[in-house]
């Protein structure tokens, strides 16, 4: 593992595979299992990642089987039989019992015990390694760069901050100015620009649980999120890649570059 760029990238939600614990979903129809999966995110970054040869974290799980951008503590009666908090109060939290298109996903709560049985095997694993690799990187440098890769509906739903608005190409988001540094949100914004996508900051995400958890610029570590328009390069009613697969990979492929070049820099 090489340790001497402070950076390394996250993708939480490109998965999907579904364990036999979570039957709920076995029978669903494609459409709505693969509703709000960042699916191809993976595909489209690993590229660069190999190139560059960049630590990261990723999953194989499904989003639908335990939300990995969540905080342990958001979840409901909804999903979880005893849970602190009522029906409704987390409906995409931990644990999704609809989909941002209101599509039912979880029609019996679970059980406590299976709850915390799929919070042992699919979600601590991957943020434990989230933390080795945080705690890893700070022994050696003043200052982590981490960034959290996902994609977005190229329109808000009803169940969005923006319902039935066309968005950006790209958003930014580092929870209001308080998960990073000033200068990385910028590096990061002029990243993409200059790779040509169109890029809006903090709308209509500000950060999710991972950038909330781990966006800690007062003890050196700076986290940003990162969403993709899916309709950039895939059909987002068939969910299969477009012909513009290929250039978008390219585009990411300059962004990460141009990162990357700036936080040596940084960092010498």
């Amino acid at each position: 593992m090489d340790l001497s760029l402070p950076f390394f990238v996250t993708l939480p939600h490109s998965g999907e595979s579904i364990p036999p614990e979570v039957d709920w979903l076995q029978s669903l129809p494609p459409t709505t299992l693969m509703r709000d999966v960042d699916r191809f995110v993976d595909f489209l970054y690993q590229p660069i990642i190999d190139q560059l040869q960049l630590l990261h974290v990723k999953t194989q799980w499904h989003r639908y089987v335990i939300d990995l951008n969540r905080k342990p503590e958001e979840f409901d009666q909804s999903a979880v039989n005893q849970a602190t908090h009522p029906a409704g109060r987390f409906p995409k939290g931990l644990h999704w019992s609809v989909t941002t298109r209101g599509e039912t996903l979880i029609t019996r709560p679970m059980t406590m015990e299976l709850h915390d049985l799929l919070v042992k095997k699919y979600y601590q694993p991957f943020h434990d390694s989230v933390q080795d690799l945080r705690k890893q990187l700070r022994k050696n440098h003043p200052a982590v760069y981490h960034i959290d890769l996902h994609s977005m509906p190229s329109r808000g739903t009803a169940l969005h901050p923006d319902p039935g608005q066309d968005r950006a190409d790209v958003v930014i988001s580092d929870f209001h100015g308080q998960s990073c540094e000033p200068s990385f949100k910028e590096i990061v914004i002029l990243a993409y620009q200059s790779a040509g996508f169109q890029v809006a900051y903090n709308w209509p995400y500000v950060g999710g649980g991972i950038t909330q958890l781990y966006g800690q610029p007062n003890i050196g570590f700076n986290t940003i999120q990162v969403e993709l328009n899916r309709g950039l390069y895939m059909d987002e009613k068939t969910q299969l890649k477009k012909d513009s697969f290929s250039q978008v990979q390219n585009q990411l492929k300059q962004a990460i570059s141009v990162v990357v070049e700036k936080l040596k820099v940084i960092s010498e």
